[in-house]
């Protein structure tokens, strides 16, 4: 479906251990899906998937964005296709600093810098930590909320976001949700956004919330989903 993030029947095995087993899942333009689960469910696997990251071999099914498959894609077009990924640890770069990896990334130069400076305003990251190379010396909330002034210069149409709530403190938490709340009202962002902590979904509101174990989802529901996860924990779904 035109404009759509669509998983179907997803796969992959690390080794000879298979860690996707069925994934499904459908994102529309300006949505915001939460992932929840255990740990070694298989939740960033599935983010190294979509992004394309060496590693876990696809067995079986499709990832199509707008009606292409992202997994027939090289990584970076699967990027210049609209789909970007939070990392749940960013990388340093030395060497090159935050404008020079956007403008490398196709974002025109002439325009860059106010761009960058706009969206570290919203986020709330201070500007002169911008020059440095990338990541740099940051500590891990500000990598976040660098990673969060990228998504928002790069303006992709989907973000895939592997915990990018922790190493936040309350205020960053607020800066970088409703910077990201923004993104998807502004150009109707779609979001996967994957966490264990439901701090998150407080100010990034979720359509909905999956349940992520043994390597696909098991459960789906709204918001009173997560109120039993806290409450019962995740041994129902194990």
């Amino acid at each position: 479906m035109a404009g759509m993030l669509e998983i179907q029947g997803l796969r992959a095995a690390v080794g000879q251990r298979e860690i996707l087993t069925g994934v499904d899942l459908v994102v529309a333009p300006g949505e915001v899906h939460a992932v929840m689960g255990p740990n070694g469910s298989g939740k960033s696997t599935l983010a190294h998937v979509l992004a394309g990251r060496p590693g876990p071999v696809v067995t079986a099914g499709r990832a199509m964005l707008d009606g292409v498959d992202l997994l027939t894609l090289e990584p970076w077009e699967r990027a210049r296709a609209g789909l970007f990924l939070g990392l749940q640890h960013p990388i340093e770069v030395p060497g090159v600093t935050t404008e020079a990896a956007l403008s490398h990334a196709g974002v025109s130069r002439a325009d860059l810098p106010g761009r960058v400076q706009s969206a570290a305003a919203a986020v709330g990251l201070r500007t002169d930590l911008l020059d440095r190379p990338l990541n740099v010396d940051l500590s891990g909330g500000e990598a976040k909320r660098n990673e969060i002034v990228q998504l928002c210069v790069l303006r992709p149409a989907f973000a895939v976001l592997d915990e990018i709530d922790s190493g936040l403190d309350v205020d960053a938490l607020d800066d970088v949700g409703a910077t990201l709340s923004a993104a998807v009202a502004e150009w109707q962002l779609g979001v996967i956004a994957i966490t264990h902590f439901s701090r998150l979904l407080g100010v990034l509101q979720p359509d909905r919330i999956h349940v992520f174990s043994d390597g696909r989802i098991v459960e789906s529901g709204d918001a009173s989903l997560v109120e039993r996860l806290e409450r019962d924990g995740y041994a129902q779904f194990l």
